[in-house]
């Protein structure tokens, strides 16, 4: 009898520590920023009876701990990492439900479950299509004309196309990125050569802005104001080697020009 009565407690502390970790994980891996994902993590634990947890998040990993009648700790790896807002808008309100007394831990664990399996991903075809449009709509913002509008579509939906495939055969971004704009600079120098384009850079600027890692670089800025030093100085860093890939694919094309 005392053995059953001992498990209950037990089996609840690790489900908790298991829903801190997944809600963090999903945040973090799409795109979430080191405070929001602590944050979130530490709240849930709170709303279920754990005020002292602590949680220690980089861009690579996450460790949570439980100081409770049961201690628990947890690490776990984070190897992926995209772009995907909705899937933390999901955990937010989860997080929310939680923290209003709203959803028990075995039916937010479920939850998180569901929105960890699912995709939630536009399809790649309307993806490049997106990026196309906004290629040529940042050339006429940067004041390209509008005769290079077309271009600068063609140019920036092929170089993110190629970033995408590229990226599937080859899982090394920085490699992607640096032959998706010299797919780009290539593109645009036959175009102006052609005559089919007028202006060259403000071509390659407004195609070249799908690729940019703004949002990298805003996480980056924000950890380091909220004092994760840590996380924001390793997600600066890859905002400027994705940057640096494709300025060498750039500058790579143009030495040849």
């Amino acid at each position: 009898m005392t053995s059953t009565v001992m498990e209950q407690p037990i089996n609840s502390y690790h489900l908790i520590a298991q829903t801190c970790l997944l809600a963090g994980k999903i945040i973090l891996q799409n795109g979430g920023e080191t405070y929001r994902v602590e944050d979130t993590m530490v709240r849930i634990a709170a709303a279920y009876g754990i005020s002292d947890a602590q949680s220690y998040v980089t861009p690579t990993g996450i460790l949570f701990a439980m100081d409770a009648s049961v201690p628990t700790t947890r690490l776990i790896r984070i190897s992926e990492r995209s772009t995907n807002l909705r899937k933390v808008t999901l955990v937010n309100d989860i997080s929310r439900r939680i923290s209003q007394g709203k959803l028990e831990v075995g039916e937010a664990h479920r939850l998180l479950t569901e929105i960890d399996e699912s995709s939630f991903a536009y399809p790649t075809w309307l993806q490049v299509l997106v990026a196309a449009v906004s290629s040529g709509c940042f050339l006429v913002m940067f004041g390209g004309p509008w005769h290079d509008f077309l271009s600068a579509v063609l140019a920036g939906g092929l170089g993110f196309g190629s970033m995408v495939l590229l990226h599937r055969l080859v899982p090394v971004k920085l490699f992607a990125e640096f032959v998706a704009s010299l797919i780009l600079g290539g593109v645009t120098i036959l175009l102006v050569k052609s005559g089919l384009a007028l202006h060259m850079d403000t071509v390659i600027i407004g195609s070249v802005m799908p690729l940019v890692p703004g949002l990298h670089i805003t996480n980056a800025v924000r950890d380091l104001m909220a004092g994760h030093l840590v996380s924001g100085l390793s997600k600066g860093v890859e905002a400027f080697l994705t940057a640096f890939a494709i300025g060498a694919g750039i500058a790579a094309v143009l030495s040849f020009y």
